[in-house]
């Protein structure tokens, strides 16, 4: 037997629901349709392509094992597969002396699997190095965490690095659907009921975590009671919280509790409350809501109701924007926790909105009004002798980088859509303009 090589039980129903579930083909694999779609990179390597090592960096419960196996099986090689928390040295010498043997005698490739490889040290990641680039072994490993910084640049040079997805909703209520009704590797034999509603708290309580859905399942299903004698078990929302062992909290994503806590948290930030900002942030994320869409309306509000008052309201958002995305939860809920804190309490002003509003109303009421000829590009002979650009002056030949001069169409000159309030950076802006509109009097 093979190092780390686990015989299969002999009853299936001994293994876990996740386990029982794990896709056998490519075809059943659920998820990272950019990886896995027609003509990407894993569809053509699941069909006899040269395989490369690689680095399947993503969430957990995202496909990384199930796709080393489906790679090995493709390639028609031995998988072996060890865990970088429990291997050491000793271990690697030994899968790489079975892996000598096994293409001495067998003329068999190995496709090494190391999971968690970002837990390897420096000299174990080294120890590698070597039989990755003699093709001894092809090397597949798992990670979390940004292989960038957690991987030696020697081995990484020599992998391609694969980035996996946090599976959306459908994914996981397609798994969760699927085990449902399977009766040989899923629980289609127990007679077991999950109404639409809670299916869909599995799979937002799940985090995009393939494993932790089927698992919530799985418990919930031996959880389960049957309201009548001999009738199926009912998985409700009070058995899912029991099997997470955690409270489930009322938030419907597509009902009246998801706008009414969207609503409290936007409002309480607009009202400068970091307090109750925080905690319906906070509310949000323990239900299970999708933190981008969070930060989706955040970044949206930095424009709406900060805007220039305070400019580096919309830096700092995006910024905690691109954190989750790459650090992802929980460690994101820092950043995001700082950008609500930060946009709580910056001055406020909509005139980002008024502005834009104003200037839509005279697009859509005056329609296209001609540029003035002051203002149009004199790119050639023809366009000068027809005045364009004549009488144009350019700011930054005079004192200030300012001039008094008209920018709108005829028809609107003197018109004002912006109106700077009298809050943060905007008090300055309006000081400004103010003492332009002196200078033009």
């Amino acid at each position: 037997m093979d190092l780390f090589k686990h015989a299969v039980a002999k009853d299936p129903s001994h293994q876990p629901l996740a386990e029982r579930m794990r896709p056998r083909t490519l075809e059943e694999y659920v998820g990272q349709t950019h990886l896995t779609g027609a003509g990407k990179i894993l569809s053509r390597l699941t069909t006899g392509a040269r395989l490369p090592s690689l680095i399947l960096w993503g969430p957990p419960g995202t496909g990384k094992t199930t796709l080393a196996r489906l790679l090995a099986e493709a390639a028609g090689a031995y998988l072996v597969s060890i865990s970088a928390v429990q291997a050491g040295v000793k271990e690697l010498r030994e899968a790489v002396a079975a892996a000598e043997e096994r293409r001495a005698l067998q003329g068999k490739r190995t496709l090494l699997f190391v999971d968690e490889i970002h837990r390897f040290n420096k000299g174990q990641q080294d120890g590698l190095l070597p039989h990755v680039e003699s093709g001894l072994v092809t090397l597949v490993g798992a990670t979390t965490e940004n292989p960038s910084f957690e991987v030696n640049a020697a081995l990484l040079s020599r992998c391609k690095v694969l980035r996996l997805d946090a599976l959306g909703e459908d994914e996981l209520l397609l798994l969760i659907d699927r085990a449902l009704t399977d009766e040989v590797r899923g629980i289609g034999k127990l007679r077991v009921e999950v109404s639409a509603e809670v299916r869909l708290l599995i799979a937002r309580e799940a985090g995009g975590d393939a494993r932790r859905a089927l698992s919530t399942l799985e418990v919930g299903a031996d959880l389960a009671s049957s309201p009548t004698l001999g009738g199926p078990r009912v998985i409700t929302a009070e058995v899912v919280a029991e099997a997470n062992q955690k409270k489930t909290l009322l938030y419907d994503k597509s009902g009246d509790e998801h706008y009414n806590i969207i609503s409290a948290f936007i409002k309480s930030m607009r009202g400068s409350d970091p307090d109750a900002a925080v905690y319906w942030m906070t509310r949000m994320l323990e239900s299970g809501e999708d933190p981008i869409f969070v930060l989706r309306r955040m970044v949206i509000f930095a424009s709406e109701d900060v805007g220039n008052a305070d400019p580096s309201a919309l830096g700092v958002t995006v910024a905690a924007l691109d954190a989750v995305r790459l650090i992802g939860l929980p460690e994101g809920t820092l950043a995001m926790t700082q950008a609500v804190i930060y946009l709580a309490c910056a001055p406020k002003s909509n005139s980002a909105l008024t502005t834009y509003a104003a200037a839509r109303r005279a697009v859509v009421d005056e329609g296209s009004l001609p540029v003035p000829l002051s203002l149009r590009n004199a790119s050639t002979k023809l366009m000068q002798n027809m005045g364009y650009g004549q009488g144009y002056k350019y700011p930054h030949d005079f004192e200030g980088a300012y001039v008094p001069a008209d920018y709108l169409p005829d028809a609107l000159r003197g018109r004002r859509f912006y109106r700077p309030s009298d809050s943060g950076f905007e008090k300055e802006i309006a000081a400004r303009l103010s003492r332009w509109k002196k200078e033009e009097s």
